[in-house]
């Protein structure tokens, strides 16, 4: 297939209009007219997943990150943004990246599924009609201690460990879900009654002023749970587009705990 009818596809399911205005998504690098037979899908376009995408002998290389974000008035090999599209022009890799349209219309909703949250609603509501946005608010169906809500969180998303801020003995069952970076969402979370935050990217301060307020909360890491990104799509990209080969990388967190 042509590029251009991939890209129809994605935005078919995933308008760019649906991102947040200060994001980067769509098209990053690449011919239009270029013929794909292989896409490699990634969170993040890193050097190993550009080489791993080059070693698979993909066409298109689908990332939930955007791997321009700033402006750039050069590319060269001269820093490391550069030197991988430098690399994936010389390779004849395109790049394509769905970031927060996914968030707003996918990633809160697919996680809140995954962890078993019902009456599920927006948490942080971006587009009214119909109600999505940032994050996801809901109840277990039955409240637990924190402490096994955090194995839970372990099971779920196939994680090895999580920090947790609050009492581990304390009895929650209303849970917000923002995957990434969820410092922005605590006060939203507060209000709308969660017990628990689930998200990543949570600083000393942050945690332990959320508490304070009668938050707990749980970072499962920001690649923690938007890695889910990589089967979800891999799956929907294979079903829409069954001529065409989709492979998932590898799962692999980026920091080692020690």
């Amino acid at each position: 297939m042509e590029l251009k009818q991939i890209v129809k596809t994605i935005e078919r399911q995933y308008p760019k209009e649906e991102a947040m205005e200060w994001d980067n998504v769509g098209l990053l690098a690449g011919r239009m007219q270029k013929e794909v037979k292989h896409i490699y899908v990634a969170v993040d376009a890193t050097d190993e997943v550009i080489e791993d995408a080059r070693c698979a002998e993909a066409d298109l290389l689908v990332t939930h990150h955007p791997l321009i974000f700033g402006g750039m008035k050069r590319i060269t090999d001269e820093d490391f943004i550069g030197r991988r599209l430098v690399k994936l022009l010389r390779e004849d890799i395109a790049c394509y990246a769905m970031h927060t349209n996914y968030d707003v219309l996918r990633m809160a909703r697919l996680c809140a599924d995954l962890f078993g949250l019902e009456e599920q609603r927006a948490l942080e509501v971006t587009r009214e009609i119909p109600e999505a946005g940032i994050g996801s608010i809901g109840f277990l169906k039955e409240a637990m201690l924190l402490k096994d809500c955090c194995e839970r969180v372990k099971e779920r998303f196939e994680l090895e460990s999580v920090r947790v801020f609050g009492d581990l003995e304390r009895s929650v069952k209303k849970i917000a879900i923002c995957p990434g970076s969820g410092k922005s969402v605590i006060d939203v979370a507060i209000s709308k009654g969660a017990d628990v935050l689930l998200t990543g990217d949570i600083g000393h301060h942050e945690g332990i002023d959320a508490v304070a307020r009668g938050l707990a909360v749980i970072d499962a890491g920001h690649y923690g749970l938007e890695s889910v990104f990589i089967k979800d799509m891999s799956v929907w990209l294979s079903e829409q587009l069954p001529e065409v080969t989709v492979t998932g990388a590898k799962r692999q967190s980026p920091f080692s705990v020690i």
